[in-house]
């Protein structure tokens, strides 16, 4: 049995749909970030950085959305979240997952809490790099996945589909959305048409793109 320590439409979210993908018995305990949940001293216990998501496997609170999808499909090698390890496909799955948590997650970062780089509201000249960045990186996978997709991988659907398309939703307020480069955008419609993305939206009570 898992544990998901979880908040809607966070970076929580694409553990939330890997665990569906598994089947695995799993419990989600939802920490009301609008509430300051994350600070209570309790969830600090499991979580020292107070941030979402923790997953609690076999007694032991692991964190980190990229970490926790390798560590789910490692523990179930036949829920397809990723090729077997040792192939080429798993080390691409692997540089895909580091690429996408380095690259997009880090920089959302600072577009979503401009407290983190010293302002409490961007000044206009970071705000439109920060979203050049960012649209830099939609272009580049756009050019991926239109060579070589539909998926990340090709041909075969990995748990990295789910964080790109999670990622990509945290862009729909942006200036330009990623869902307006062509390949990105048929990547999405394969995701949210997987039972998991849809569960998920039911589950935690998640709307619009």
């Amino acid at each position: 049995m898992y544990t998901l320590y979880y908040s809607p439409g966070t970076a929580s979210m694409v553990v939330h749909m890997a665990l569906i993908e598994t089947g695995a018995p799993h419990e989600l305990k939802l920490v009301d970030i609008e509430r300051g949940a994350q600070r209570d001293p309790a969830y600090l216990a499991l979580n020292p950085r107070g941030v979402v998501p923790t997953l609690v496997i076999d007694g032991r609170a692991r964190h980190e959305s990229a970490a926790l999808l390798l560590m789910l499909a490692d523990r179930h090698p036949d829920a397809g979240l990723a090729p077997a390890p040792g192939t080429p496909g798993h080390e691409a799955f692997q540089q895909w997952l580091v690429y996408l948590s380095n690259t997009l997650m880090s920089t959302y970062r600072f577009w979503f809490y401009p407290p983190d780089l010293g302002a409490s509201e961007h000044p206009p000249h970071v705000r439109a790099a920060l979203a050049a960045k960012i649209e830099g990186v939609w272009d580049y996978l756009d050019a991926e996945l239109a060579a070589r997709g539909p998926y990340l991988l090709g041909a075969e659907f990995s748990a990295a589909d789910l964080l790109l398309a999670m990622l990509m939703r945290w862009s729909r307020n942006m200036p330009r959305p990623a869902s307006q480069w062509p390949a990105l955008a048929r990547l999405a419609d394969l995701i949210r048409n997987r039972e998991s993305w849809q569960r998920v939206y039911a589950i935690e009570g998640l709307s619009g793109w």
